[in-house]
């Protein structure tokens, strides 16, 4: 969506990133059934989601169209797929008959978590298996354990279509218990434990200047990433999260996917000036359904706990999504029940995870991962309106954690602000190869960046810091009050050193050394001042013509006094009272 309104892109012509507050991607098999979706806005309204929605449907059947088109002319017959492995049906007749009623108790059982339900459930498939290897000894155990899967499917299933029933107890439309809570962790700049059922999510948001801001490289801009990102989501998923143990080592693809998924939904409500990188860590405790929903829950309530002016809380959700095929066509959908919150259990067994989220007021990201050949549209209208209830639920709990962004400041926060340099005082400031700036880092724990010419930004870990910090600063800024310099009159100035583009000169005691250039020094062109017999400590008289505009240098000339004499001279280097006959004479 651009400027209010809906445009199509072109994928292959439309790579880099536009300003739009709306980005859609959409997978449409033939039957105008969505296969794929993902999509990330800036806070769009539910109204216009869904008509977005329904415009990308329609668009995609013209590429559809223009696909069949393209068979018809040059495609070849499809190779049918061969299907390597099969449960032999008499095999799952068995295994149902023996497990169907144990299976059956266990998944009506509510008191069970997630562990006890798997322990549980593992136990009837040990103890299944072992029965059927007495009447079906030639089977391996795989076959066997594919039996019993195939079982425990059909029953979790004819539960939620025929009897509405989950397996811990709540209606279809149900909330798990919710409970958070902000500055859990009080070193930090914000932090916030969110727990949604069994899924439990500790999230920080750390401070840093914004030279800490991820750049990208100039081919990830050209195809759409961002130039630079001030605000970055890591999703962590260890070992331990499902009562597992092992090493935590390469991040995988469904850490990244989860963690991209997150930081979209949270980058819409993130202002565009604020003055630091925000790192938001989301670590995974317990894991049973929809983590990465309960990281952008609880990275919301950490951004607000570090003060960051967010608009509103973020919340996200998944719908789940249970099928059975069409008694006339076994490739269409007959009966089918929408799930809200799933639980890990309902996202293995069930045909959808359908995860969005935003803000009360609109949408900020949705991905839904289809296991069925397609959906229909109404069946993703329909998602989309249980989610929007289910956020809508979240969020007033969230809401009585803590309402709106912290307005004071913890005494760990990070300040920041912006320092004027004049342009003549840029170079004693940064000292020969940044000198005096790496000195005031290593010192004071302060960052400094430039910003132009004459602004820099100061970034201190905290206040005490910064205090520090401004007090170095003005003692490298302070300057004894300079006398005025008239344009136009001569001056007595001392040469401190020579150059091969010229002499450095002061025209008063303690003054910053100012370039006579070459050009400057006599009529004749010459390569180096020691050719006209300059020395350091000498005095000549020069010419002040004002201080450059841009950098603030002073303009000097000892060649225009080779000309007729000018009537104004002056020697700053002494006091009036010591001042020379000669030069009182001159002056």
């Amino acid at each position: 969506m651009l400027n209010g309104a809906l445009a199509v892109e072109d994928p292959v012509f439309s790579c880099s990133r536009k300003p739009g507050t709306f980005r859609f991607c959409f997978l449409i098999r033939v039957s105008v059934r969505s296969v794929m979706l993902e999509a990330s806005a800036n806070n769009l309204l539910q109204q216009d989601f869904l008509k977005a929605i329904k415009r990308g449907v329609k668009e995609t059947q013209a590429i559809v169209r223009k696909i069949k088109e393209l068979a018809k002319l040059c495609g070849k017959p499809k190779r049918l797929p061969i299907k390597l492995f099969a449960v032999e049906q008499e095999l799952v007749e068995a295994a149902a008959e023996l497990a169907r009623s144990r299976i059956r108790d266990v998944l009506l059982d509510d008191s069970h978590s997630k562990i006890s339900r798997d322990r549980a459930l593992d136990g009837v498939r040990l103890d299944v298996v072992e029965r059927l290897r007495l009447t079906y000894p030639d089977q391996d155990n795989f076959q066997l354990s594919e039996a019993f899967g195939a079982t425990l499917k059909s029953v979790f299933r004819d539960l939620i279509l025929d009897e509405n029933r989950r397996c811990d107890g709540r209606e279809l439309t149900d909330v798990r218990d919710i409970s958070c809570s902000v500055n859990v962790y009080k070193p930090l700049h914000g932090s916030a434990l969110f727990q949604r059922g069994q899924t439990q999510c500790l999230c920080t948001v750390t401070f840093d200047s914004l030279e800490s801001a991820f750049k990208s490289d100039s081919v990830s801009v050209i195809t759409g990433a961002f130039r630079e990102k001030n605000f970055m989501v890591h999703y962590e998923f260890p070992p331990y999260a499902t009562n597992e143990t092992g090493k935590s080592g390469m991040v995988g693809r469904r850490e990244l996917g989860h963690g991209a998924l997150a930081e979209k939904a949270l980058r819409a409500v993130i202002p565009d000036n604020f003055p630091f990188t925000i790192r938001l860590t989301s670590e995974v405790l317990e894991s049973n359904g929809s983590s990465s929903m309960a990281s952008a829950c609880g990275g919301s309530l950490a951004l607000m706990d570090a003060g960051v002016p967010i608009a509103d809380h973020v919340a996200g959700i998944a719908i789940g999504l249970v099928t059975r095929p069409s008694k006339d066509n076994p490739h269409s959908i007959g009966d089918y029940k929408l799930l809200t919150d799933i639980l890990g259990i309902e996202d293995y067994l069930g045909d959808m995870d359908f995860k969005m989220a935003g803000t009360k007021r609109g949408v900020t990201a949705l991905q839904a991962d289809v296991k069925v050949p397609g959906l229909p549209m109404r069946i993703v209208m329909e998602a989309v309106q249980q989610a929007v209830d289910g956020k809508s639920r979240i969020m007033a709990v969230m809401r009585e954690c803590i309402s709106e962004p912290r307005v004071e400041k913890k005494e760990n926060a990070p300040v920041s602000i912006r320092l004027e340099v004049p342009p003549h005082r840029r170079s004693k400031f940064v000292g020969a190869g940044g000198y005096n700036l790496k000195k005031l880092t290593a010192e004071t724990g302060v960052q400094l960046s430039p910003i132009d010419d004459t602004s820099f930004t100061v970034f201190a870990p905290n206040q005490s810091a910064m205090d520090e910090a401004q007090e170095a600063i003005a003692q490298l800024l302070s300057e004894e009050k300079e006398p005025v310099l008239d344009f136009g009159a001569i001056y007595t100035a001392k040469i401190v050193e020579l150059k091969e583009v010229g002499v450095m000169v002061e025209l008063y005691p303690n003054m910053q050394p100012a370039l006579l250039h070459n050009s400057q020094l006599d009529q004749r062109k010459i390569n180096h001042p020691s050719a006209l017999g300059l020395d350091v400590g000498q005095e000549i008289s020069v010419k002040y013509f004002g201080r450059d505009p841009v950098s603030g240098r002073m303009r000097l000339s000892r060649k225009v006094l080779q000309n007729p004499a000018t009537k104004v001279v002056r020697n700053l280097g002494v006091s009036t009272l010591d001042a020379s006959p000669a030069a009182s004479k001159e002056s």
